[in-house]
């Protein structure tokens, strides 16, 4: 399908919007994706992507109520959609099969 092609940083940012499920926002996926990647990210860079991933239809958008904390603004909580997951399979099957097919020599292994 045109359009669904993911690039690595999607793909990491739409595999962290399932991770976090109901508290996917842009803070939660930065503070998520720099301790796991140990390295900071952009928020920037992040909300941008979840913004082309819904332009894509890979995920879904939606307000959460509003807290005190928030100083009254409500969070904008992502999710992913059925396309989203069909993407992220398609991608897991295709680097599963690379990954099934590379000869153990390609690596400095014995050949079995």
């Amino acid at each position: 399908m045109k359009g669904t092609q993911l690039g690595e940083f999607e793909e990491i940012i739409l595999l962290t919007i399932a991770l976090l499920y109901d508290d996917a926002y842009s803070v939660a996926v930065v503070e998520e994706l720099g301790q796991r990647l140990e390295r900071p990210m952009s928020l920037g860079a992040v909300h941008r992507t979840m913004q082309r991933l819904e332009e894509k239809g890979l995920v879904h958008s939606r307000f959460g109520e509003s807290t005190a904390e928030r100083g009254g603004r409500r969070k904008r909580l992502f999710t992913v959609t059925a396309a989203g997951e069909e993407v992220l399979q398609e991608s897991r099957r295709i680097r599963n099969n690379l990954w099934a097919d590379i000869p153990k020599a390609a690596f400095g292994g014995s050949v079995a």
